[in-house]
Formats: structure tokens, C-alpha cells, sequence
């Protein structure tokens, strides 16, 4: 088992979780990644190293996501086999909650360490998470409590994999998340302890610049959908208008947004590895027949009670969208399962901090 503790500008309480991490266990390989500090912290690095740590890095700032990559890229070389657990470095997480993270590890499983976010917590953490815990059920259909946790363990079986998810700042792990669903690796989620010391004064998070980075993920798997349903309304209208037939219409408009759908779907959102381009044409044909059905079906019938088309249209598409989700995701763009053999990006030059 390796410990990864990522670290940019890092205080005492850095030294004080590796010495804590430890006296916990002797055995217990902790590393530590400097996100290009800068020379005004090399104390706080030395300070690691010499309590047990190693610490390795490089001299700019490329964010979290990349600080995370370069750790498991130098674990996967030099530690292989190795399950890893990442953590934070500003006092956050507990040694006791590390380790009972740690205990949970299991192949083929992310496990996540969850906060309550009970007692004092910050308004900008309660707000940022709720909305992301939202956005994620969402676009996911998985309910997991705490989306943006810095504490994690992984098998050594998904190193590879891990290292081929986009992004190099805090979006990073919620897309490692997003990803996860899609290919069909297990999350399990462990509760820990909230900690927010100084009111996270500590934390590098910026809430305008990295909420977008965060959420964008989220948006991009939302937005195909969400696009296709504009797309849909306005040509059920438009030819509605021209036909007058509910038939003729609700195919023709169907017709056009799920092509748009299908080509943004399978470049766009239900990326990596792909089946044939006729298997998943036919896959989605079948999908899409199948909610056209429904949805004719529906308008119908709320067209005759009296309710007007275009509300008929939102309510009946809101209740066909997550079906038709979950559908693409878990058969149509169905994604193969991370492999120990799955290839790993060209590293990028690290050095060892003396």
C-alpha cells in the first residue's frame, strides 16, 4: 500500500501527517508530490522526507490533477502491484481515517472517503457540494455523497486506467468519477470525519475559476442530452405546424435530434473505447425506437386529457431523459472495463526532491 499526498505550498501540518501516518504503521510507503512550491517551502518538504516520506516534484504549479498523475505514474513504474490511497496534505483527512479507507480497497472498486458535512463547515464546501452531489445523480444515476473527497484508495489494477482520464487540476477527480460510471468500475464510499481547520483557509481552490473546471464534466454529459431535447421540441413544433399530424411530426423530429444526438454521444460524451460504428447504430436505433414509442404514446394520451403539446413534450421527455441515459451508458456506448494492460501516457520528467 502506498500513501500519495499531493502537496502545493504546503504548512507543518504536512509533516505532521506523515510522521502521524507513520508511527500508524512502519511499513507504510508514503508519498509525497510537490506541485511546484517553489523554493520558499523546500523546509516544509525536507521535513517530510525526513520523517518518512518520499517526496518528488517538479517547478511549476500544474494542479492537482497532474500533481495526482505524476504520483501514481512514479508508483505504477517503481511500486508496481502496489494499491494506492490518496489524501490530502492540509490536515483534512484523519490517520484514522486514512487507514480504515485504506482497509476497504478492493480490485476492481474506487473507494471514497465521505464527509457528513455536519457541524461547522464552510458555506462555499456545503453549497459546492450539494450542487456536485446533484449534478452527479443526475447525470449519473449514482448517489454518492461526497463527489469531491481527496481521499481515495485505488487497486494497483486500475494505475493505467487512472492515468488515461482527462485533466490536470481539481476536475480531475470528479471526472475520474464520471469515467468510472461509464466504464462500469465500482464505487464504494466510506464515512470519515468532517475537518475544516481555519475555516479551509488553507485551500488552493478558487470558487469561480475551479467550479467551472469542476462541473464541467457534469455539463458536458448533460448538455448532448439537453441539447437534442431543444432540438427535438422545436422541430416537433415546426413541423406540427407544416403536417398537422402528431405522427408525422414526432417522427420527423426524432429522426433529426437523435442523429445529432448519436454523433455527440459517441465522439463527445460516452468516450474511449468503442464498439464497431454499425453495432452501435444499431443499438441505438433500437433506443431510440423504443422511446419514440413511448413518447408518441404519452403525447397522445396528454394531448387528448387537454394538457397543451409543448408542456406534454417537457414532461414526457423528463421522464423518458434518465431512462435513455442510463440505457446509452450501461449498453448503446457501453465502455470496456479498465485492464491491467491498458497502456499508460508517456511520463512527464519528475525529480526526486533531496
Amino acid at each position: 500500500m502506498i500513501i500519495l499526498i499531493p502537496a502545493y505550498e504546503p504548512d507543518a501540518r504536512l509533516t505532521t501527517l506523515v510522521t502521524e501516518l507513520r508511527s500508524r504503521g512502519s511499513s507504510t510507503r508514503i508519498l509525497v508530490v510537490d506541485d511546484g512550491s517553489g523554493p520558499r517551502y523546500a523546509d516544509v518538504f525536507d521535513a517530510a522526507r525526513d520523517a518518512g516520506a518520499e517526496v518528488i516534484g517538479y517547478g511549476v504549479n500544474r494542479g492537482k490533477g497532474r500533481a495526482l498523475k505524476a504520483g501514481l505514474r512514479y508508483i505504477a513504474e517503481y511500486y508496481p502491484h502496489h494499491d494506492v490511497v490518496c489524501a490530502d496534505s492540509d490536515g483534512q483527512h484523519t490517520v484514522g481515517d486514512i487507514l480504515r479507507v485504506a482497509a476497504r480497497v478492493a480490485e476492481g472498486t474506487i473507494v471514497l472517503g465521505g464527509r457528513a458535512f455536519s457541524g461547522e463547515v464552510p458555506a462555499r464546501s456545503r453549497f459546492g457540494n450539494t450542487l456536485s452531489r446533484t449534478a452527479f445523480r443526475l447525470a449519473t444515476g449514482a448517489d454518492v455523497h461526497d463527489t469531491q473527497t481527496g481521499l481515495r484508495a485505488y487497486p494497483a489494477s486500475l494505475l493505467p486506467w487512472l492515468l488515461s482520464v482527462k485533466g490536470n487540476r481539481f476536475e480531475y477527480e470528479l471526472t475520474v468519477l464520471l469515467e468510472a460510471r461509464a466504464a462500469g468500475v465500482a464505487l464504494d464510499e466510506v464515512g470519515i470525519e468532517t475537518v475544516y481547520l481555519e475555516h479551509n483557509a488553507s485551500s488552493h481552490f478558487r470558487p469561480v475559476r475551479d467550479s467551472v473546471r469542476v462541473f464541467a464534466p457534469l455539463l458536458t454529459y448533460v448538455a448532448s442530452s439537453l441539447g437534442a431535447f431543444v432540438i427535438d421540441a422545436v422541430m416537433l413544433v415546426l413541423l406540427f405546424g407544416v403536417t398537422d399530424s402528431l405522427v408525422a411530426s414526432v417522427v420527423g423530429a426524432r429522426v433529426v435530434s437523435a442523429s445529432v444526438n448519436f454523433l455527440v454521444n459517441r465522439q463527445a460524451v460516452f468516450r474511449g473505447e468503442k464498439g464497431s460504428l454499425r453495432r452501435d447504430i444499431l443499438r441505438y436505433l433500437a433506443l431510440a425506437a423504443a422511446l419514440l414509442a413511448s413518447s408518441y404514446v404519452w403525447l397522445a394520451v396528454l394531448t387528448q386529457w387537454g394538457v397543451p403539446l409543448v408542456f406534454a413534450k417537457v414532461v414526457t421527455d423528463s421522464a423518458l431523459y434518465v431512462i435513455g441515459y442510463q440505457v446509452q451508458r450501461r449498453y448503446v456506448f457501453r465502455r470496456a472495463r479498465p485492464t491491467p494492460s491498458s497502456q499508460q501516457p508517456s511520463p512527464p520528467a519528475l525529480s526526486r526532491v533531496p
